[in-house]
Formats: C-alpha cells, sequence, structure tokens
C-alpha cells in the first residue's frame, strides 16, 4: 500500500476531529475554516514527464528492460513529490507539483542501483533515494529545479542474512519497520526501533538520517544498532563495517549513517538484534512541573535503573492529551503538572527488577504513580499523531512539529528559549499559537526537546507563515546550545543551520567526500549540503 497522497499513512485511519476539539481551535486559537477543499488526485495538471528518450532508454536497461520499473505516469510521480511535512502537504493539496520527478524507477539489487546512478550521471541526472516518503525536512526535494529520478526501493525488501550466534542481521534499505520485524520475530529477534513513522519509514531511512525511535532509552538509536552498512556511488561501491568495533582509522559507517542519500545509496544494512521480549509493561507518572519531571528523568538515565521508554510531557501537552493521541477529544486532562510515561520490555524477571527500581527513583524526586492505563493507552496510540495532525490541517490549523537535543544543564534555557520564539513570531502574526513539548529520548549526558505547534495558518501564504516560525526557532536553537536536529534529518529545512552548526572547515570535509563519492552533484542535490 502507498502512503496517502496529500496526508500521512492509510487513508482508512483518516479521522476527523471531534466537534468540541474543532470548538475550541475557533474560539482559543482563532483557527477559520478553510475557504476551499483540497485538490483531488485526478484534478492535478501534472505536467509531461521531461526526461528524454535516450535517458529513458538507459533507465530502462540499467534495470533490465522493464517498464514497469521506470515509470513516468502522473499518480506515481505525484505519490513521490516532497515528504510529510506540514509545508509539504500544504503544498501538495494546493496541487503544487514543482517538485514531482521526471521518472520513478524501481530497481530489485545493489547491482541495478549502481547501473541506475550510471546511467543518471551519463545523462546529468539527479537523484533522490526515496524509502518510506516520510521525510519532514526537505529530505526529498532536491534544491535544483532540474528534470530528477526518484529511485524507489521498495523492491529490495529481503532479510538477507540471520546470525543467531553474533545477533546480527543484515537487511535491504526498502523494508518497512514492520516487514522487518515481522521477518525477525521469525527468528524470536527484534530491532526494537519504534520511531513514530514506524509502520510506513524504511530501513534504509532509519539509517540515512539517524533515527531514534521510542524505545530509544532501552534498545539506543537506529545509528547505535547499525554494524555495518552498503552504498551504492556513481564511483563504485563502499563497504563498511568488518567488526562491531575496531581501531582501524576512522569510522566510515559513520559517513554514511545521518548522510541523507547525499553521499550515496544505501543498499544493505547489518543491525544488532534482540530477543524479542517476554513482558511489556507501560505506565504513568505524575509531576508538578517540567522541571522536576525532567530531574527525575535525568536520575535514571544518569544512574538507573533505565527503562526502555521514558519521555515526559510539558504541562501544556499533558493538558491538551497529546501523550495519548487517540484520547484528543474525550476530555480534557484534569490533574495538572506534567505525564511521565515509562516503559519496560525483557524478561518477566528483568521487567519487575528494574520497574521496582526505577519506581523507588521516582517517587524520590516528586513522582506520583498514574497507574497503568496512562502508559498503555500511550502505546496504543503512539502512531496516531501524525493522522491528528491531517485532520487538523482539514479543519484550518496550522499544525507542526520540530525537535532539538542538548546536554541536561542546558536543557531548560533551549526548552524556554525555543518556546518563546515560537509564541512570539506566531502572535506577532495575528495567529498565537498553542506550543507543547515532551523529552522523549533520553541519555546520560543530556536530551531530547520535541515541540508541536498548533496555530491559525494566518491571512497570507500559510507555508511562509510558518517558515517564519521555523527560522525563529532554528535560531533559538543555535543561540541556546542546541543541535538543529535530534532524529528528524537535516534536509533542505535544516541545512542552512546545520552549515553554521559543523562550522565552515567541517562543511568543506563534507564537501570534499561528496566530491569523490558523487563528483557530478547528482546525488540529492541541495539536501544536507548546499549545491556548488
Amino acid at each position: 500500500m502507498d502512503m496517502l497522497w496529500n496526508g500521512w499513512g492509510d487513508p482508512a485511519r483518516a479521522t476527523p476531529l471531534p466537534d468540541t476539539v474543532t470548538g475550541l481551535l475557533r474560539e482559543l486559537l482563532g483557527v477559520k475554516p478553510r475557504d476551499t477543499a483540497s485538490v483531488r488526485l485526478a484534478e492535478i495538471d501534472v505536467p509531461p514527464s521531461p526526461l528524454d528518450d535516450a535517458a529513458h532508454r538507459a533507465l530502462l536497461a540499467a534495470v533490465g528492460d522493464r517498464d514497469d520499473r521506470v515509470r513516468r505516469d502522473a499518480e506515481t510521480r505525484v505519490r513521490h513529490t516532497r515528504g510529510k511535512s506540514t509545508p509539504d502537504l500544504l503544498r501538495i493539496r494546493e496541487g503544487d507539483v514543482t517538485d514531482t520527478p521526471a521518472a520513478v524507477v524501481l530497481p530489485e539489487s545493489h547491482d541495478e542501483v549502481l547501473a541506475v546512478l550510471r546511467a543518471c550521471a551519463g545523462h546529468r541526472l539527479p537523484v533522490v533515494p526515496f524509502g518510506g516518503g516520510t521525510s519532514v525536512v526537505g529530505g526529498l526535494a532536491p534544491g535544483r529545479p532540474d528534470a530528477f529520478v526518484a529511485l524507489d526501493l521498495r523492491h529490495m525488501n529481503r532479510l538477507l542474512d540471520l546470525d543467531p550466534v553474533s545477533r546480527t542481521a543484515t537487511l535491504q534499505p526498502g523494508l518497512r519497520a514492520p516487514e522487518a520485524e515481522a521477518l525477525l520475530a521469525e527468528h524470536g529477534y527484534t530491532l526494537g526501533h519504534f520511531p513514530q513513522s514506524y509502520e510506513w519509514a524504511t530501513i534504509g531511512g532509519f539509517a540515512a538520517t539517524r533515527s531514534s525511535g521510542q524505545a530509544s532509552a532501552g534498545y539506543g538509536r537506529f545509528d547505535e544498532m547499525v554494524l555495518a552498512l552498503t552504498l551504492a556511488t556513481p564511483e563504485g561501491t563502499l563497504d563498511t563495517g568488518r567488526a562491531p568495533r575496531s581501531a582501524a582509522g576512522p569510522d566510515l559507517r559513520q559517513l554514511v549513517l545521518g548522510s541523507e542519500g547525499a553521499f550515496g545509496v544505501i543498499t544493505a544494512v547489518t543491525v544488532r538484534v534482540r530477543p524479542v521480549p517476554r513482558v511489556r509493561r507501560y505506565e504513568g507518572w505524575r509531576f508538578a512541573s517540567f522541571t522536576q519531571g525532567a530531574a527525575a528523568l535525568r536520575r535514571l538515565a544518569q544512574d538507573g535503573p533505565r527503562p526502555t521508554v521514558l519521555r515526559l510531557s510539558d504541562e501544556t501537552e499533558t493538558l491538551i492529551g497529546l501523550a495519548q493521541p487517540d484520547a484528543i477529544g474525550a476530555a480534557l486532562e484534569q490533574s495538572a503538572g506534567c505525564l511521565a510515561v515509562v516503559g519496560f520490555e525483557g524478561t518477566e524477571e528483568d521487567t519487575a527488577h528494574r520497574r521496582e527500581g526505577a519506581a523507588a527513583v521516582l517517587r524520590e524526586a516528586g513522582g506520583t504513580f498514574a497507574g497503568e492505563e496512562p502508559g498503555e493507552r500511550w502505546a496504543h496510540g503512539r502512531y496516531s499523531a501524525p493522522y491528528l495532525r491531517d485532520s487538523l490541517l482539514d479543519a484550518g490549523a496550522l499544525a507542526e512539529t520540530l525537535e532539538t537535543a542538548t546536554y541536561w544543564s542546558r536543557v531548560p534555557a533551549l526548552y524556554t528559549a525555543v518556546r518563546d520564539a515560537l509564541t512570539a513570531t506566531l502572535t506577532e502574526a495575528g495567529t498565537p499559537p498553542l506550543v507543547m513539548c515532551h523529552i522523549s529520548h533520553v541519555y546520560e549526558n543530556g536530551a531530547s526537546l520535541y515541540f508541536t505547534v498548533v496555530s491559525a495558518q494566518g491571512d497570507d501564504d500559510a507555508v511562509a507563515h510558518w517558515t517564519r516560525a521555523k527560522h525563529a526557532a532554528n535560531e533559538a536553537i543555535l543561540a541556546a546550545g542546541g543541535t538543529i536536529t535530534h532524529h528528524h534529518g537535516v534536509g533542505t529545512d535544516h541545512r542552512d543551520w546545520y552549515v553554521r552548526e559543523a562550522g565552515p572547515l567541517g562543511v568543506e570535509a563534507l564537501r570534499a567526500v561528496k566530491r569523490r563519492l558523487d563528483p557530478d552533484g547528482l546525488l540529492n542535490p541541495g539536501v544536507l549540503l548546499p549545491s556548488d
């Protein structure tokens, strides 16, 4: 199944907002109903593919002369236009197809990917690798307006190898996360990687963007799971990772992880796997304030026992009930303070031991046990928030997210700076927002902050309206010592701030790598690094 072309996920799961929520949007935020309905797919005027006959023949030859593997029809091209950020959705709902690929190519193997890249180099065609299409940072829209090819990896979706002795698995990049989990579960293993995009995102996308799952406190980030990678480039193949750890020079895996298709196309990923947990327990804890709750999370992250899932919603997110998206509209939370969701996975004995120890720490830090119901509700609805965003857009609201990370000592200042920047910018534009935040990834030395923003779309261009607020938040992040992205990636939305974060010498080093692997600058141009 393809994702909804103008929204998130499975069209059958789209649900309208309850009348109570729609009323609050109108009364509190001044959200106005949409004047016109979104365009339908059949109504979009898609220009003919600009791919010339010679390039078409070269691409066909690269994938075995199969017409179904080089597609130029309008619907396929629209479904590969941009990603799923709010600006992406606003633009496609208006029928904007300026970033539509000239063709969508579907290889089946590493060798076919190499052949496609050679064909594209021969015809000066930029290439955008396409996995699940879930990018929310402009990672699927090249920075050049030329005709380009979307390289859809969906047919590279096999489990290539499983080593139960070493507990490793080698996966192809086009495997969607649920498919990967199902294949591993047949052998009794799991990745333990469950980001909000889990139902649609792919293994290759996880590696290319340094994804972080909602159980990262226990299983780690995806880049921490990766042991080896194979990269196809216009200049040949790069194989990395002969052992779990090595002192043989700089780790080339780190060049590929987070490279977002700018250096090459990931065609295989070897990852650490773990036994499927026998027990899963999720529960809720209440704290009087975000500051108090963050201090409790820091204690568990630094001194343990560390839960598998550990997240904390601020006062506003708790009040609205966004920690449990399926409960939005049922009733506003009556209790003041902040909700923490704490989860444990593993054996019965290990889970019981960590749960008991964590409870003692949380109580000592001022937490109040809220029972299992809040945690189970979160687990049941944890993939629902993007569908909620679609409903908010349908109602005429602007709804978007952004995230960052920093050291524990800087968390309070970063939290305040970003929230203030968003509030001030949108209020000055006449659309005072609701700004919510949670901590969802913790480390011994710091944590991530994930913000959700809801406001009216404004009377002018909604994309420009959000872009001004986003830029203000990005400036606040760098000024407060945060990283421009924790797990969404750089794409084009964060590129200019990433360049500042990396520094001139760091950027030149990355440019040198790109020139060697992609001398014509055809791989995802304008993503991660500015085009030359």
